[in-house]
Order: structure tokens, then C-alpha cells, then sequence
């Protein structure tokens, strides 16, 4: 029985959890290790490994299927992120703060990439179709809300603690992490208590374990489709086997290398950029950056930067489902590219103004949410057919990969050539987007209104007969 709780008890509170351990492991630390005196080499190389949990959680998304319910993961897994939390909190004022705080942010990683399969699992059991429509906006509202909380005010709290305590660096950031621990305790405490049960959300291998013991109580024989646990593990794998076959084998062999080169290449000028570009803002005026504070940041990168990729995600998708992807291609191709000539501009520059900074930064990060719909759409595009959550979930492991790979090199990069060639390197490397796009093929039709609700509808048909 699904005991009736309003969705607005849960699903707000649940993709800001879903969000701000994200935020955390991928952008608030880059800032405090800066802070804490590592290298842009080191830092990037780091935080880019910690992209390997997003790339690889296809291999065990089946389990949070079978193993107890998408419910106890999501509890478990914010009660074990509010532990690593805790965790970073409690190793940044010790001697082995880099090796304790990475475990705990590998740790964190880990449990987020899982806490993101459980919890978009059970909104889509949670709620009825009607429901899973009308929330889709709220959860993405407040999975940017995590994102402006984490970047922006986390990390402004953090600056104003170092003034507060005469700019102890570790021991402001360790009170930092310590709230967060609070916040994420008070999570796993409200979703224990707010999430509804729902029937369909079983343990697996429990319920083929009570059907055996059941059969076997009875004298009769075992029906082959009561399988055991193990059967049921037999089966995923099997299924996950043919899912990654399916996934490689679905176009011509041509077309498919071509498709998995977009979904890599496609964002590399952004791999490149994403972390050295926050590390820019941040960094002395000495090494060439523009020597913002905590709190600066958090209002620059962490507020304004965000608005505007929101507001491009927004209007990107709006032009493509009035005309379709393929007739906003190629200016979504220039708007994720080309703004990043703003870091080329600061870089030489160093504007001391925050308005200017701040119009640069928005002027940027529009043209990424603008840009980067494109590629969210043709990773849908791609997914079509059977097995098409699987192969969006195979998808998104590209999308991190697509970052992950540049990362780890972009800080090298940066401290060899200096920050003024980085970011004219990465302007070369547009070029990159441009000839890889120029080889895939779209449907011209897809991604238009009628065209995405037709699909929905049959999805949901899918889904009905499946039941």
C-alpha cells in the first residue's frame, strides 16, 4: 500500500539532498584545497577522480533494484553522505587533512552517485505519471537551489568564518563542514519519517526468498519464475550484459563511434575550463588570477554564474522544443563555445571591477546552459529504443567521462603555459565541438513539442504494459 504523503513533503527536500553532496565534491572543494595551499596541478587531478563514481555507477545501479528498497538506500545513503560530511569536517584541522578529506569526499562521491539512482528511482514509482510531470520542474528548481546554497552561501560562510576567526582557514572550513553534517542529519531524520512507503518498492531478493520458502513449506515444486536471490542477481547481470551489447551495436559501426566521440568531445573546451576557471577567479593577482574572496566568489561563481546557466537551460530548451534540435544545433554549438573568449578578455585584463566580472561570468555560463541542451538532447536522442533508461544511465557515464578526462590534465596544462595561453588553448579547442558535431546525424523532427510528447506517450504505454 502507498500510504498518501504530498510530494511536496518530500521532493523538494529530496533533490536538494541529491544536489549539495554533488556541489560539494566537485566545485566547494577545489576552493578549499586552493585555500589550503595545493596546486592548480594537484587540485584538478584530485577532484577529477572524483567524476569515477558518476562514470561508473551504471555498473551497480541494478543492485539498488534488487537489494532492499530504493526507500532504504535513500535514507542510508544521506545518513552515510552526512557522515563523510562529518568526516571532512573532522580531518582539515589534522596534520593528514589531504588524505583524510579525499577518502571522505571519495566516500561522499560514492554514496551521492548512489543516492542519485535510489532517489530518481523512486520519484518514478513514488508518483503517478500526473505528479512525475508536474514535479519535474520542482526537483530541477531545487537541485539548482542546492547548487547556489553549496557554491554560493557555503561558500561565503566559509570567508566570512576566516574573518570571524582572524583567518584560520582550517578551522573555518572544519565549522563549514560541521553545519553541513547538521543539515544532512536533519535530512536523513525528515525523509526516515516523510518518504511514503510504496508497495511496488520491495526488497527483491527477499520476496523470491519468502516465495521459495513458501513453495518449499507447501511440498510443491519450485515454478521456474520464482527465482531465488541468486537467480535474480543471474538474471540482472545477463540483462546488464545485453543492455551494454545493445548500447555499442545499435547503429552502424561508423555512426556509433561517431555518437560516442560527440558525447566525448563535445564539452572538451568545458573540461578543460571548468575547474581551472574557478581556480582563476580565486587565485593572487601575483599568479595571474583575479584574487577574489570566498565571499566574492560565492556571489560571482556561485550565484550569478549559476542563475545565468539556469536561465540558458531554460530558454535551450524552449527553442529546441518549438523548432528541434537540428535547427538550433549549430547556435547552441557556438553559445557553449564561443562565451569562453570572457576568460581569455579577464585574463589579460584582471578587471578589479565585480560588475564586470560578474556580467563576464553570467555572459559565460548562459551560453553553457544554452549550449549544453544540445547535448542533453542528443544523449536522448541516442538512448531511443529498447532499454532506453539503461542506455541514458550508459549515456551520463560518457557525460562524466567527458569531464572527468580533461580535468585531470587542465591544472598541469594551466601551471606550465600560465593562465593568459590556457584559456587561448581552449579557445583552439573549440574547434573540437565544431568538428564533431558536424559529423552526427538527428532526425529533424526530434526534440519538437509534438514529437517529445508523442514519444512520452509512448514510454508510458511501455511502462503500462510492463506492469
Amino acid at each position: 500500500m502507498n500510504y498518501k504523503k504530498s510530494p511536496w513533503a518530500w521532493v523538494p527536500s529530496l533533490y536538494f539532498a541529491e544536489g549539495l553532496p554533488y556541489v560539494a565534491v566537485m566545485t566547494i572543494s577545489l576552493v578549499l584545497y586552493k585555500q589550503l595551499g595545493l596546486s592548480n596541478a594537484q587540485i584538478t587531478f584530485y577532484t577529477s577522480w572524483l567524476y569515477l563514481p558518476w562514470v561508473i555507477k551504471p555498473l551497480w545501479s541494478p543492485l539498488v533494484d534488487i537489494i532492499k528498497t530504493k526507500r532504504w538506500w535513500v535514507v542510508t545513503m544521506q545518513l552515510l553522505i552526512g557522515a563523510a560530511f562529518g568526516g571532512v569536517a573532522f580531518t582539515i584541522p589534522t596534520s593528514f587533512w589531504l588524505q583524510g578529506s579525499l577518502c571522505f569526499f571519495w566516500l561522499m562521491a560514492f554514496a551521492s552517485a548512489t543516492h542519485d539512482i535510489a532517489a530518481d528511482g523512486f520519484y518514478m514509482i513514488g508518483l503517478d505519471q500526473h505528479d512525475q510531470a508536474w514535479f519535474v520542474g520542482i526537483r530541477s528548481t531545487f537541485y539548482r537551489i542546492a547548487t547556489i546554497f553549496g557554491q554560493g552561501l557555503l561558500v561565503a560562510l566559509a570567508g566570512n568564518l576566516q574573518v570571524l576567526f582572524r583567518y584560520s582557514i582550517p578551522y573555518s572550513w572544519s565549522l563549514m563542514f560541521y553545519g553541513v553534517t547538521g543539515i544532512f542529519i536533519a535530512l536523513w531524520l525528515w525523509h526516515s519519517y516523510a518518504l511514503p512507503r510504496v508497495e511496488t518498492d520491495t526488497d527483491a531478493t527477499q520476496t523470491a526468498a519468502s516465495t521459495e520458502a513458501h513453495t518449499l513449506s507447501n511440498g510443491d515444486a519450485i515454478l521456474p519464475s520464482e527465482q531465488t536471490g541468486s537467480d535474480a542477481l543471474r538474471s540482472i547481470w545477463h540483462e546488464f550484459v545485453g543492455v551494454v551489447k545493445t548500447f555499442f551495436t545499435k547503429m552502424p559501426l561508423r555512426e556509433t563511434i561517431i555518437a560516442l566521440l560527440f558525447m566525448l568531445l563535445y564539452r572538451m573546451p568545458e573540461g578543460l575550463l571548468a575547474k581551472v576557471s574557478a581556480l582563476f577567479l580565486i587565485d593572487s593577482h601575483g599568479a595571474g588570477g583575479l584574487g577574489l574572496s570566498p565571499q566574492e566568489y560565492g556571489l560571482v561563481q556561485g550565484t550569478v554564474g549559476i542563475v545565468g546557466l539556469t536561465l540558458g537551460g531554460i530558454l535551450g530548451g524552449m527553442a529546441a522544443g518549438r523548432d528541434g534540435l537540428k535547427r538550433w544545433l549549430w547556435p547552441m554549438v557556438c553559445a557553449i563555445t564561443l562565451p569562453d573568449i570572457v576568460y581569455v578578455y579577464m585574463s589579460y585584463a584582471l578587471p578589479e571591477s565585480l560588475m564586470v566580472v560578474n556580467l563576464c561570468v553570467f555572459f559565460e555560463q548562459f551560453g553553457y546552459g544554452f549550449g549544453f541542451t544540445a547535448y542533453m538532447l542528443y544523449l536522448i536522442y541516442y538512448s531511443q529504443g529498447d532499454y532506453k533508461t539503461s542506455h541514458y544511465a550508459l549515456c551520463t557515464a560518457f557525460m562524466a567521462l567527458s569531464m572527468m578526462i580533461p580535468g585531470l590534465f587542465a591544472g598541469a596544462l594551466q601551471q606550465w603555459v600560465g593562465y593568459r595561453h590556457f584559456f587561448l588553448i581552449v579557445m583552439l579547442l573549440c574547434a573540437v565541438t565544431f568538428i564533431v558535431t558536424a559529423y552526427i546525424k538527428i532526425d529533424p523532427k526530434f526534440g519538437k513539442k509534438e514529437e517529445t510528447s508523442k514519444m512520452k506517450n509512448e514510454e508510458s504505454s511501455k511502462m503500462k504494459n510492463e506492469e
